[in-house]
C-alpha cells in the first residue's frame, strides 16, 4: 500500500506537468522526435508539388506517366530516462531539491512520450545501476516511473554515468531517445584524493562528464541521447553566510569555506562559470543537445527552447 503523502506528490507532478503538456510540449515532442525510419505504403500518380526525388522510375517507365513512393513514418519510439539518484541530487537551496526536479522533467517528458504513443523506460544509476524499469505504455506506467525516481532509496551514493551508459547500450540494441537527468558531479579524480587537496563535489560538476566523454559519444552514435543537466544557485555563487562547515553527499569529505570572504565567493562564481562552459562544450564536441535547468527558475521555458532550436535544425537539414 502506497503512503497517501506519496500519492498526494505524486498527483501534484502529474497535474502541473500534464498541463504542460497539453499547452505545449506534446507537439513538439513528436515533431522533434522522427521514428526509426519511413515505411512504403503504396505508389501513386505523381501530382504537382511532389517531391521529384520520390518518383519510381521504374513503374513510371512501364505506365509512361510519372508515379511517386508513398512512405509514412515509422512513429513508434521508446523514451529512455537515465536519472541520477546519487547523493548530491537530494541537495536544494530553494524550493526543490535537484532530485524532485528531475522528477518533473522525467515527468514531462514521459507524459509527452506516451500521448504520441511511445514507450518509457527508467535507469536509475548511482555509482551502479540501481533500478531497471523495462519500456511499456500507459498512463500508470509513468506514474510508477514518477514514483521510483521520486521516491527510490539507493543503495550508494556516488555517480557513475559510464556503467549507467554501458548497461543502456546492452539493454537497448534498437535506437531511443534516451534522456540523461543529472546534476553531472562526479567524484574527484584518485590523484587529487591522494594529495588531500579533494574539493567538495560542488566544485567538481566536470570531472563526471570529463570521464564519461567517450561512452557518450559511443552511445550518441547509436541513441539520440540528450542531456537535462540540473543545477542549483547555491552551487553557482556562494550565498554570503560566514563560515560554513559543510559534508560532501556523495564522498562524506567535511570542508570549511569562509563565505563572508567576497574574494573567495568570486573565486567561486569564477571557477563554477569556467566548469559550466567546459561542460556545455563537452556535450556539444560529443554531438549532444542539453538543457540547463535549476531548482531556482521554471523549467518550461528551457524546454520550450530546446525543441524549437531542434525543429530549426531538423527543417533546415
Amino acid at each position: 500500500m502506497i503512503p497517501r503523502e506519496i500519492l498526494k506528490k505524486i498527483r501534484q507532478i502529474e497535474i502541473r506537468t500534464n498541463r504542460l503538456v497539453s499547452e505545449s510540449l506534446a507537439g513538439q515532442y513528436h515533431s522533434v522526435f522522427k521514428g526509426q525510419g519511413m515505411n512504403f505504403e503504396e505508389v501513386r500518380e505523381y501530382q504537382p508539388g511532389d517531391e521529384v526525388r520520390s518518383i519510381d522510375w521504374n513503374v513510371t517507365a512501364r505506365m509512361n506517366h510519372p508515379f511517386i513512393k508513398k512512405f509514412v513514418e515509422e512513429r513508434e519510439l521508446t523514451l529512455m530516462l537515465l536519472v541520477d539518484v546519487s547523493a548530491s541530487g537530494l541537495f536544494g537551496s530553494s524550493a526543490q531539491s535537484k532530485r524532485e526536479l528531475a522528477a518533473e522533467i522525467a515527468s514531462v517528458l514521459a507524459f509527452s512520450a506516451i500521448r504520441n504513443n511511445d514507450k518509457v523506460g527508467l535507469i536509475l544509476f548511482s555509482d551502479e545501476v540501481e533500478k531497471f524499469i523495462p519500456p511499456r505504455k500507459g498512463r500508470r506506467h509513468v506514474l510508477r516511473v514518477i514514483r521510483e525516481v521520486l521516491f527510490f532509496e539507493p543503495r550508494r551514493t556516488g555517480t557513475d554515468l559510464n556503467g549507467a551508459l554501458e548497461f543502456l547500450l546492452r539493454l537497448t540494441p534498437h535506437k531511443a531517445i534516451a534522456v540523461i537527468i543529472s546534476d553531472f558531479i562526479g567524484s574527484p579524480p584518485s590523484a587529487e584524493k591522494r594529495s588531500g587537496k579533494a574539493r567538495p563535489h560542488l566544485m567538481l560538476l566536470e570531472s563526471l562528464a570529463q570521464a564519461s566523454h567517450p561512452m557518450l559519444r559511443h552511445a550518441n552514435r547509436r541513441h539520440d541521447v540528450v542531456a537535462v543537466h540540473i543545477t542549483d544557485p547555491y552551487e553557482l555563487q556562494l550565498p554570503a553566510l560566514g563560515r560554513l562547515v559543510l559534508q560532501d553527499a556523495e564522498t562524506g569529505e567535511i570542508v570549511e569555506i569562509n563565505t563572508g570572504d567576497a574574494r573567495k565567493r568570486n573565486a567561486f562564481a569564477e571557477r563554477q562559470n569556467k566548469a559550466q562552459n567546459d561542460l556545455a562544450r563537452l556535450f556539444r564536441s560529443a554531438g549532444i543537445d542539453a538543457i540547463q535547468v535549476r531548482t531556482d527558475q521554471p523549467y518550461a521555458a528551457e524546454l520550450g527552447r530546446f525543441f524549437e532550436t531542434r525543429e530549426k535544425r531538423r527543417l533546415r537539414g
